[in-house]
C-alpha cells in the first residue's frame, strides 16, 4: 500500500551504466542480446539542459544509447565535460552501474521526501519534454536513484 509520501510508483523504467567507450560497450551489448546498436545521441548544452551538479550550473554533457527492454530501458552513459555524477562514477568504479530510474509526477515534492530520508540530490536538469534528477542513494541504497518527470 502506497502513502502520499512514496515515490508514487515502484516501476523501474531505466538501469543506467557509466562507460568509457560508448561505441564499443553498444556494440558490445548489442551483440549479447541480439538487438542492433542504437543511435548514441549527446544531451543538451547547458543553456538548454540547465544542469546542475551539487547545486551549481555545470557543463556537464554526455553520450546517451538506450536499449530498449520491455519495462526497463538500459542506458549507456560516456559523460562528457565536467563535473558530474557520471564522470564521479566513471573516476571512482570504472564502467559500472551508475542509477536505477523511476518515473514519477511532481518533481520537487519527491526530490523533498527523498532529502528529508537522508537521499541528496546531487544532479538535475532538463530534456525535450521533461526533467530528470539524481538522487545519491549509494550509502543507504547501494545505487543512485534517478527520477524521471515527463511533461
Amino acid at each position: 500500500m502506497m502513502t502520499e509520501h512514496t515515490l508514487g510508483t515502484i516501476t523501474v523504467t531505466q538501469v543506467g551504466i557509466v562507460v568509457q567507450d560508448i561505441e564499443a560497450k553498444a556494440r558490445a551489448w548489442a551483440e549479447v542480446l541480439g538487438l542492433p546498436v542504437p543511435e548514441i545521441m549527446i544531451t543538451d548544452t547547458y543553456e538548454r539542459a540547465q544542469t546542475e551538479y551539487n547545486g551549481k550550473p555545470s557543463n556537464a554533457r554526455a553520450k546517451l544509447a538506450f536499449f530498449h527492454l520491455g519495462q526497463v530501458d538500459l542506458e549507456l552513459i560516456e559523460p562528457v565535460g565536467k563535473p558530474s555524477t557520471w564522470q564521479d562514477q566513471l573516476d571512482e568504479h570504472g564502467d559500472s552501474l551508475h542509477h536505477i530510474a523511476f518515473e514519477i509526477k511532481g518533481m520537487s515534492e519527491k526530490v523533498a521526501y527523498l532529502e528529508a530520508k537522508g537521499l541528496p540530490l546531487v544532479q538535475r536538469g532538463e530534456y525535450p519534454g521533461g526533467r530528470y534528477a539524481y538522487i545519491n542513494g549509494n550509502a543507504q541504497l547501494g545505487a543512485i536513484l534517478e527520477l524521471l518527470e515527463n511533461d
